[in-house]
């Protein structure tokens, strides 16, 4: 049996496993690459995944960093089922047909800019239809019920305390009379979060694939990230600025509602200040949740039963057209808006932070992970300006990061849940995180458990075979990968345009700002210097 890595693997996204039996190939999740431009490059080459002979796919849960990339499997061939839980599979009907829509703007904002410069029209990674094909082969299978997506494949759902309807996968392969068992983490929650139950216990493996998103550091305390959250609405309550909060649409939105309920309830914040969410899958996602209360933990489905909605409050506004959007920019006053997407990198969030990351009275509320290259991870690592359509913002607003929001469990919550790994001792492979990350968290598990641990990298593929230690081997011409040179030179030529534009600009700036120009303008010269030596 082969298990290759075409995603998560030192990265944060793009989370993919294909696993490869004598009878049959399917993968575990199926998500979009996400964060610097080559590591987006990864989501044109479908080759990779050889969609037209994959059986079938596992879905742990439905983040667009597990299960962007469906579609584009649909697009390129495949034509089998999609296992998922129930909400999994209500989730992804708007979460991808959302993406999908991104993926046809991006497209035709990308043909237009490549049309200037005398390219060929770009094409969608793929359609709202193909998103729409992609729903109907979803077939959804409740938590701790076995099933056999093919003959020799035994698979059981657990609760991963992730997000509405995540599972961690056990997964159980007989082969040559013998039996092989797996454990795909997907994303594990942490304990004590708001909404979801805590993760089930995980069961006997040979092999464990574990996330190690926060493998380096824990999270803070949850009461003292509701207070921080507190501090970050009175500062902009104050200056009359506004409270940017930037949030995954699923989940993380919820909570942050649930968290403003409990402050208001508790008097923690202002009862006046309108909070205003800001995005239309994060409506639509909201509504899928009080349709599953059954998979919310004891606490939250105590709210409805006593007739109280956590995930409202007086002066809440949902804006569902680009209208409303828009006014929220021309309100005078303190607000609150959690707008999408979470790591500044896509929907109405860029225009709010557009209008607001100038301002020294307003502040910007990070409740979850940033992966390298996003611009919300920029203004986290201290940015002091950020460029968002088309301009240079200065970033001047108060910046909060607020970890005890995440949907991740931490460093020691990954340990915590190792433990009760009593009989079997799995030889681990750590996936979903970067290199720093993961490189601690596997000396911790070496350390205390005992345990193999790999880190394994793109396009890495293992032969395991249990009692036999893993062979890997990697495409090195697959690794690298493919280039759009057409979309490439555009950008490069974008770039140079507007640099040789500020020139008239460099006799009035400080020394300081004419070396940072010709640094970049260097880089430009450097970058175009090693596209023509690759070509």
């Amino acid at each position: 049996m082969k298990v290759k890595f075409l995603g998560a693997a030192g990265t944060v996204t793009g989370s993919c496993h294909t696993i490869t039996t004598e009878t049959a190939r399917f993968a575990v999740d199926c998500g979009m690459h996400q964060g610097s431009e080559p590591i987006e490059r990864r989501n044109l080459d479908a080759s990779v995944y050889d969609p037209r002979h994959m059986d079938f796919f596992l879905l742990t849960h439905a983040h667009i960093d597990h299960s962007g990339l469906l579609p584009r499997m649909v697009r390129t061939g495949f034509a089998g089922k999609i296992y998922c839980t129930p909400p999994t599979r209500d989730l992804l009907g708007i979460m991808l047909e959302d993406s999908a829509h991104i993926q046809e703007m991006e497209a035709e904002w990308a043909s237009r800019k490549n049309k200037r410069h005398g390219g060929r029209p770009v094409e969608a990674l793929y359609t709202r239809a193909d998103a729409a094909a992609t729903v109907k082969r979803l077939v959804p299978v409740p938590y701790g019920e076995p099933f056999s997506p093919t003959p020799g494949v035994t698979a059981i759902y657990h609760d991963a305390g992730h997000i509405l309807g995540s599972a961690f996968i056990e997964l159980s392969v007989e082969q040559n009379g013998r039996r092989t068992r797996m454990l795909f983490s997907g994303d594990l929650g942490r304990p004590d979060q708001l909404l979801v139950n805590d993760p089930d216990k995980p069961v006997d493996a040979d092999y464990l694939f574990l996330e190690g998103t926060y493998g380096d550091r824990n999270h803070k305390d949850t009461e003292q990230s509701r207070d921080e959250l507190a501090q970050a609405i009175a500062y902009a309550y104050q200056g009359g600025g506004k409270v940017i909060i930037p949030a995954f649409a699923v989940e993380r939105t919820q909570e942050v509602l649930f968290c403003l309920h409990m402050l208001l309830k508790d008097g923690k914040i202002p009862a006046d200040m309108p909070v205003f969410v800001d995005s239309p899958l994060a409506i639509k996602a909201t509504e899928i949740f009080h349709r599953h209360p059954e998979y919310m933990d004891a606490e939250t489905r105590a709210y409805f039963d006593r007739g109280e909605n956590p995930l409202s409050l007086p002066g809440l506004r949902f804006t569902e057209s680009t209208e409303q959007s828009r006014e929220i920019n021309t309100l005078n006053g303190p607000a609150i808006v959690i707008a999408a997407s979470g790591m500044c990198n896509a929907g109405r969030v860029k225009h709010h932070l557009r209008h607001n990351l100038w301002r020294p009275e307003s502040c910007v509320v990070f409740v979850g992970f940033q992966a390298m290259g996003t611009p919300g991870r920029k203004i986290v690592d201290g940015a002091k300006s950020i460029r968002l359509l088309g301009e240079d913002i200065n970033v001047a607003a108060r910046v909060f990061t607020i970890g005890g929001f995440s949907s991740h469990a931490g460093q020691s919550q990954i340990l915590e849940w190792l433990t009760h790994f009593k009989v079997n001792h799995p030889q681990v492979f750590l996936v979903h995180g970067e290199q720093k990350a993961l490189t601690i968290l596997a000396g911790l598990i070496k350390d205390r458990f005992g345990l193999k641990v790999r880190i394994p990298q793109y396009l890495e593929e293992y032969t395991l075979e249990p009692g036999v230690e893993p062979t890997v081997a990697v495409d090195e011409a697959k690794a690298r990968p493919r280039i759009d040179w057409d979309v490439l030179l555009g950008e490069l030529a974008g770039r140079v345009a507007r640099m040789q534009a500020k020139k008239d600009e460099l006799a009035a700036r400080t020394p300081e700002d004419q070396a940072e120009w010709r640094q970049r303008l260097a880089a430009v010269d450097g970058e175009l210097l090693k596209l023509l030596s690759e070509m």
